[in-house]
């Protein structure tokens, strides 16, 4: 077989209905040129651990994923991890924050995918570049000393990034997904597993299921080579609620039916609310409504609500993605801002140190 093709020029392949290709440097060239040294990794490990002792009931402290919709620019983006790094410490003894940096989107039909596809958000599409900034920038935030989340659209990407992370969400359009669940069954950290754009939670429920079984499936190894790929099964998992089509589910009647549903089917009892979405009827701004019910929830004893998800930025609301941007607002879904955002933290913070806090559990 003759392999002179992928040397040719792109313009010179010979069918216009064949996708084009273009090398990207592997998953371990890429760490290998943007390694984490001892400490970071130690710390990306400790980090892991604290998330899953809270998923386990050792820990008390509340989970919070906080962060932008997506990341568009480093630079707005250091400085809000500069903020949430300050706060962080300030409320440590009650709150872990765990900083939200999303550098692929899910798009319903087309737009921008993120930073890891487009960077210069010219179309241009420089993901080899993408992939580099994304990396360097999550590495950035570690030497904050803050915990990184994301959602793992591709799994193809993933292995670029699966060092440095310490919680995982696979989101709702993906949940349901076969390949999905097979690479979170792989992934060192705890997962999240976002219900069904319906509303509905039991795609979840199976996902979680699948994933803390071992899997054999189709990947790649860390050089970019086509392998087999055998993961042990990931127990660390729970549930996101995010609201659907029909409106929300973060009160206490919907939330008492999802944990029904989970004990019916043996599954943990973890579930985290995404304040933002359908939660939220998307607006932004209500997201301190949502994120003050569930807190009361888990002050009147519901530890099965183990944290939330916040979408939030150094400005709120959203632009669109022309002409001249807007420094710290984002790109894609609306965000909360900065300094409503510390406010409501803080208050949180200061409303699970009161001595009357609930430390009943709800079966």
């Amino acid at each position: 077989m003759n392999s002179s093709l992928s040397a040719l020029p792109l313009s010179t392949l010979p069918s216009a209905n064949e996708p084009l290709t273009q090398r990207l440097p592997s998953a371990l060239q890429l760490k290998q040129h943007l390694p984490l040294n001892a400490s970071l990794d130690e710390q990306v490990a400790s980090h892991r651990q604290a998330v899953r002792a809270i998923l386990d009931g050792e820990d008390p402290r509340l989970l919070v994923i906080v962060g932008p919709c997506s990341i568009h620019d480093p630079q707005s983006a250091l400085e809000y991890a500069g903020h949430l790094a300050n706060l962080a410490n300030d409320v440590s003894d009650q709150i872990l924050l765990v900083m939200r940096a999303y550098i692929e989107k899910p798009r319903t039909t087309v737009g921008w995918k993120g930073l890891a596809y487009d960077p210069h958000l010219d179309g241009s599409d420089d993901m080899a570049g993408g992939l580099a900034l994304s990396r360097e920038l999550m590495r950035e935030m570690l030497r904050m000393g803050l915990p990184i989340a994301t959602e793992l659209l591709q799994p193809m990407a993933a292995s670029y990034f699966d060092d440095l992370l310490s919680w995982v969400a696979i989101g709702a359009r993906t949940t349901e997904s076969q390949i999905h669940r097979e690479m979170a069954s792989g992934l060192p950290m705890p997962v999240g597993f976002k219900n069904g754009t319906d509303g509905g939670v039991g795609i979840a429920g199976d996902a979680m299921r699948s994933a803390a079984h071992p899997h054999r499936h189709f990947g790649v190894d860390g050089q970019g080579h086509p392998a087999i790929i055998q993961t042990a099964g990931n127990r660390d998992t729970h549930l996101v609620l995010r609201g659907g089509h029909r409106g929300p589910n973060y009160d206490a009647h919907s939330v008492a039916q999802v944990r029904a549903g989970l004990e019916k089917q043996a599954i943990p009892v973890r579930m985290m609310v995404d304040c933002s979405h359908a939660n939220s009827g998307k607006d932004p701004l209500r997201q301190p409504a949502v994120f003050a019910d569930v807190l009361e929830q888990r002050l009147q004893g519901d530890r099965s609500l183990i944290g939330m998800m916040l979408e939030s930025h150094l400005l709120e609301g959203c632009q669109p993605l022309s002409g001249t941007l807007q420094y710290g607002v984002s790109i894609t879904d609306g965000c909360l801002g900065w300094e409503a955002t510390e406010q409501m933290l803080r208050g949180a913070a200061e409303r699970l140190r009161q001595p009357h806090a609930a430390t009943a559990v709800v079966a």
